[in-house]
């Protein structure tokens, strides 16, 4: 029995140049086909798919020159996942790209505890090929309840430009944050991250993590909390939230990081049951900017804040107000 899912593909060709004479064959195939990532290429090789006039060569091994680059492959099911008829918010789509606002609530990935319901049960919905790319297309995510901007790539030269630019730190990711205190001003947080050593759901600040840098200033002072906005410039796992938490200023909300509930004194019944009420960390990602993949024109897509989130602000902005007016 045959599976016709997936018919066979021609073969992709190209002409090793002569400038790259006695060059590596694996750095030329990169060059030759830069459409697929170097992991892809490299796995390719290995099973003898890639070859050089019509053999099977090492990933070391030299090239002339004037020699024919053949890969035998097809672009294979990478995401079994069912589609779904979910709702998405499309801030900006064309061939290649499709940037969403996320709500929070919508997990991400299907994994233990969520295989259906998610976001790329959503997207296969939208666009079926893209469970012909990993993850669907999705370059970063947004934890579970997190809300805002996601760039998702529709074809695989645009899912390798787009891992390639964040990689290098050219994509700019703009958060809004409300944490606990009243800070007096803006900085930087340049902890290393990784697993936390005891708590396999948490991560941590520790000396022996990876690279991780989150810029933040000042957007608005309330008596007891500060609205702030981060930039990133790495991207780890609950990046902003455990920045904030080692900076003790968690995010309000924060299940994980966030501690006990902290009241300015004097504080209205409002303000109290909106604090008790907020279940989600109140992170949102406002801004996300970067180069079109095929084009190289800047992408700048900006987010709402959700009604939720701008709740919690005007109430704290309400409260500080109405302590100003009573020390009058």
């Amino acid at each position: 029995m045959t599976d016709d899912s997936n018919p066979p593909e021609a073969p992709l060709q190209a002409t090793v140049p002569d400038a790259a004479a006695g060059r590596r064959f694996d750095a030329v195939l990169a060059e030759l086909f830069p459409d697929f990532s170097r992991s892809r290429l490299a796995a390719w090789i290995k099973s003898g798919d890639a070859r050089l006039d019509g053999r099977e060569v090492r990933p070391r091994d030299p090239v002339r020159g004037g020699e024919t680059v053949t890969l035998h492959v097809q672009l294979d099911i990478q995401t079994h996942s069912q589609p779904e008829d979910i709702a998405l918010d499309v801030l900006y789509e064309d061939e290649h790209v499709i940037v969403i606002d996320k709500p929070a609530g919508l997990v991400v990935h299907p994994g233990a505890g969520n295989p259906a319901g998610t976001l790329v049960n959503a997207l296969l919905h939208r666009d079926p090929s893209l469970n012909t790319l990993p993850r669907a297309g999705i370059v970063h995510r947004l934890d579970k309840d997190t809300s805002g901007v996601m760039v998702v790539a529709r074809t695989l030269p645009a899912h390798t430009a787009l891992i390639e630019q964040l990689s290098s730190r050219e994509v700019h990711r703009q958060y809004l944050a409300v944490v606990v205190g009243s800070l007096v001003s803006g900085g930087t947080a340049n902890a290393p991250i990784d697993r936390h050593p005891r708590d396999r759901i948490r991560m941590a600040v520790r000396e022996d993590g990876r690279d991780a840098v989150t810029h933040y200033r000042l957007r608005e002072r309330f008596r007891a909390h500060t609205l702030l906005e981060c930039r990133l410039e790495t991207g780890r796992t609950h990046q902003i939230r455990v920045h904030m938490a080692h900076l003790k200023h968690p995010i309000v909300g924060d299940p994980l990081y966030g501690g006990p509930l902290k009241l300015p004194r004097g504080a209205t019944g409002e303000l109290v049951a909106t604090l008790r009420g907020f279940k989600r960390q109140a992170l949102h990602a406002e801004t996300l900017e970067f180069a079109h993949p095929m084009t190289g024109e800047p992408v700048r897509c900006t987010a709402p804040v959700p009604a939720d989130l701008k709740a919690l602000i005007g109430v704290l902005r309400d409260d500080t107000a109405a302590a100003a007016e009573r020390e009058r």
